[in-house]
């Protein structure tokens, strides 16, 4: 009994040892953010007074324990800095707020932030570019903000004007690099320079497949800047990662991206929100379903009421039953789906309703897809007249990947 009994706790012994080795390697592959290379960027901070871009997802992660391969938060960049005696004299903050709590397109108030005594500086209110005398006494400005990877979501147009404004001025601007959870592919229509706005300020695609360090180099580099001038610019680059690592963002990038799912699926759902069609705002499953109420009931098993929540004061057909399809099941996608947008058109009791005048066309770039969709063109032929264009970035896109 006593030799069964020392098997079993040699056994025991060497499969825990076993499980500690593979944590230890899987600890070993995670994808490591810019701002967890400390080490890489502290130098650059230390006895200068800096000015941080930040929201709730500039955050440093850390493994809890050795058994717990799974990242989680651990500290706000903000925070973090702070304690390495690192001098911010003041933070910015783009649409939805420092902490992350506004609606889309909600006007975000300067203010100072409760937790640091730290002056908050808005870039979604009154400037969306940091102007000279908020850049008065900064030596460098950090910018560290979670993306998802659409041309329309608004960070990487603060992320541009911000680099516009430190290059005018002769402040370096450094970039902590994050995965890109869109971006294993590049797809849609590309913005036509006529639709240029803050849901779009250059000629890409509405899925551009890079991280927001890599385009910070395009932006730079291809004279996209203000006058062709160029930042200082310094990318603090991502490791153990590659454009098809599959990167589950553990903080909502903004209010109405709840999961993986939504974020995975705003590329195309995100176009509906350019129409007078819902795609979940006021429900718990933003960007994983659509509907209203002039969409043809007979053609739609599934519904839903809209109501004011968290993100969404004020959701589209507030209070009113909504017909549609609910798509929070729905496998990864690696393309941009036309299908959604079709169907809701082709069901509209009433076409007219369906899309918002000058608000889709600034969503989608192009005053095109909508008359295509009106024209009755499939999603297949729409598609195949983005091709020429996504050719041309892809080879611009190049020259730029840091990952493969």
């Amino acid at each position: 009994m006593a030799i069964a009994c020392g098997n079993t706790l040699k056994k025991e012994k060497d499969s825990t040892a076993l499980e500690l080795s593979e944590t230890k390697k899987q600890q070993d592959s995670a994808i490591v953010v810019g701002a967890n290379s400390t080490e890489e960027y502290l130098p650059l901070l230390q006895e200068k007074k800096v000015g941080v871009v930040a929201n709730q997802t500039s955050i440093i992660f850390k493994h809890h324990n050795p058994e717990d391969s799974t990242i989680k938060p651990f500290t706000h960049l903000v925070d973090s800095l702070l304690s390495l005696n690192i001098d911010i004299e003041k933070v910015f903050a783009p649409e939805h707020g420092f902490r992350g709590m506004a609606d889309a397109g909600e006007h975000v108030k300067d203010g100072t932030d409760a937790k640091t005594g730290i002056p908050i500086i808005s870039l979604y209110g009154k400037n969306r570019k940091p102007t000279s005398s908020q850049l008065d006494s900064l030596d460098i400005v950090v910018f560290d903000i979670q993306d998802v990877g659409v041309r329309f979501y608004t960070y990487i147009a603060t992320m541009q004007l911000v680099m516009e404004a430190c290059a005018e001025k002769g402040i370096p601007v450094l970039v902590l690099d994050r995965p890109n959870p869109n971006g294993h592919y590049v797809d849609g229509p590309t913005m036509e320079i006529e639709h240029k706005g803050f849901l779009g300020l250059t000629p890409i695609p509405l899925v551009y497949g890079m991280t927001i360090g890599e385009y910070a180099h395009m932006i730079n580099n291809e004279g996209w800047l203000e006058n062709g001038i160029k930042a200082d610019l310094t990318v603090i680059n991502l490791r153990n990662y590659n454009h098809n690592s599959v990167y589950n963002i553990p903080v909502r990038p903004s209010p109405n991206l709840p999961n993986q799912t939504a974020i995975n699926l705003y590329p195309s759902l995100g176009l509906f929100e350019g129409t007078n069609i819902n795609a979940g705002r006021g429900t718990e499953s933003q960007f994983q379903r659509y509907g209203a109420p002039f969409l043809d009931s007979t053609s739609y098993d599934f519904s839903y009421t809209p109501k004011p929540n968290f993100g969404s004061k004020n959701p589209k057909h507030s209070e009113k039953k909504c017909f549609g399809k609910d798509l929070s099941s729905w496998p990864r996608m690696s393309e941009v789906s036309l299908k959604w947008l079709i169907d809701a058109y082709n069901n509209a009791t009433d076409k007219k309703l369906v899309f918002n005048r000058g608000g889709f066309t600034k969503h989608a770039g192009t005053e095109k897809l909508q008359q295509q969709i009106e024209a009755g063109l499939s999603e297949k032929e729409i598609k195949e007249s983005w091709q020429k264009d996504l050719n041309n970035f892809r080879k611009i896109r190049s020259k730029y990947l840091l990952y493969n």
